[in-house]
């Protein structure tokens, strides 16, 4: 490895998404076989027993639920068990309810006065997972004056990356290489690499992190070879990318990020009809928009335009679970570009990204405004990150500014990894290269 001093990040390493739980948790009634003598509501709410229980996870968390109400609810390392399988529950099932129960787990240690330094990450990890990234962040930074654990730098960095504070959330994840050099903290440095252009770097770091994977956590190995397929990708080495996410659903057979990053290398290689049995797998599972817009798009590129518009007509639905991904979609599309202006000004106030950054910069654009897309568009690009739809979006807005060199400059920079982009976007991609 090039330096020990290896950059770090990775908020989505850990967010599945914010919106609503999917499921219901548990039944009506159930309330009353939680004994009341347990207080404040918040210890109760966290103790009904979840439905359907039909996941390892799901008898795991049952179990706990269990120990704590045959006489360890007293114990705040029995609540902070409890918080922390609630939080492995959302990141496996794509609910991030389970993270609100995650920091209703919190929340009911603090009422009784058992928090301390765990209860602190958990609550700021919690609330990192679900954007609340102020919030999040005084958290973390008690938690860190507190004590000096990897974690706590982990998840400080989160946050401060998620916002986008590069340079300060970098020497927070420093701190954790140096406590701990392991998968948590080589993937995070990977992401670093990634975001400050360094992709060759990004890959020997993330392979450092799957060879530090074990099989008793196999969630996160998978998500692992699941980033190292995606910059495999970047890199253009389909085969090796196809090869780490077949690692990944060896590791957890029902991955919806690897069969998402499957489904995108065979859009790359040309085979849309395998792809899009791929997506229709991980959109059923995670049907966030971005998982919801790949797939319309593949859908289109097969010759099945009712189905991908059907499934169109629900992204623009779910702007409060991904409101970036909404904005970049409703802009793409050129439909509401209005309101993706709004969702993208409104997520900058919360994360400020290149990636919200070029968001905003596309939507500026979509909504005729380039003058002020320029200024955002350049703010996107200034971290250095190798990215073909940052270079798309700058290409196409340098043009709109009647910059042709620039625009030149940026669509081919865009071309050079075009297999990262949607099957829409390369067609755009490729009518602007002929007038450039």
């Amino acid at each position: 490895m090039r330096n020990a001093a290896v950059l770090l990040l990775l908020s989505s390493f850990v967010v599945v998404g914010v919106g609503f739980a999917k499921k219901t948790f548990w039944t009506a009634g159930e309330k009353s076989t939680v004994k009341d003598s347990i207080q404040p509501a918040s210890c109760r709410f966290v103790l009904a027993p979840p439905m359907p229980v039909d996941k390892p996870i799901d008898q795991e968390i049952k179990q706990q639920q269990a120990l704590i109400m045959k006489g360890a609810s007293s114990d705040a390392a029995a609540f902070e068990r409890l918080g922390w399988l609630f939080v492995k529950k959302a990141r496996l099932s794509f609910d991030a309810g389970f993270y609100k129960l995650a920091e209703q787990c919190a929340a009911c240690l603090e009422a009784r006065g058992l928090s301390g330094s765990d209860t602190l990450l958990l609550r700021a990890h919690v609330l990192q997972s679900l954007h609340h990234f102020s919030a999040a962040e005084a958290t973390a930074r008690e938690l860190v004056k507190r004590r000096e654990r990897p974690f706590d730098y982990g998840v400080l960095g989160d946050i401060l990356i998620d916002q986008g504070r590069i340079q300060e959330g970098a020497a927070a994840y420093q701190k954790m290489v140096d406590l701990r050099p392991d998968l948590q903290s080589y993937a995070r440095a990977a992401h670093v690499r990634s975001l400050t252009g360094d992709l060759d770097g990004a890959i020997e770091l993330m392979r450092l992190a799957t060879n530090a994977s074990s099989p008793n956590d196999p969630e996160a190995a998978a998500w692992a070879y699941t980033r190292l397929a995606l910059y495999q990708l970047q890199r253009n080495a389909t085969k090796q990318a196809l090869q780490s996410c077949d690692a990944a659903l060896t590791l957890q057979s029902d991955y919806a990020p690897a069969m998402l990053a499957r489904g995108r290398i065979l859009l790359a290689v040309n085979r849309a009809s395998d792809a899009v049995v791929e997506l229709k797998l991980a959109a059923n599972l995670n049907p966030l928009p971005e998982y919801q817009w790949i797939l319309a798009d593949a859908l289109a590129l097969t010759g099945d335009r009712q189905q991908a518009a059907e499934i169109e007509s629900q992204i623009a639905e779910r702007s409060t679970e991904d409101p970036r991904t909404v904005s970049l979609f409703l802009a793409t599309r050129g439909i509401d570009v209005k309101r993706a202006v709004q969702l993208a000004q409104k997520e900058l106030t919360n994360r400020g990204d290149v990636f919200t950054l070029d968001a905003l910069a596309w939507s500026l654009a979509a909504a005729g405004r380039s003058s002020e897309a320029q200024e955002y568009a350049n703010k996107a690009l200034s971290q250095g990150t190798t990215d073909p739809r940052l270079y798309l979006h700058a290409g196409v807005i340098a043009a709109l500014n009647h910059d042709n060199r620039q625009a030149k400059r940026w669509l081919a920079k865009a071309a050079a990894t075009q297999q990262m982009l949607l099957p829409c976007e390369r067609a755009q991609l490729h009518n602007l290269t002929k007038r450039h």
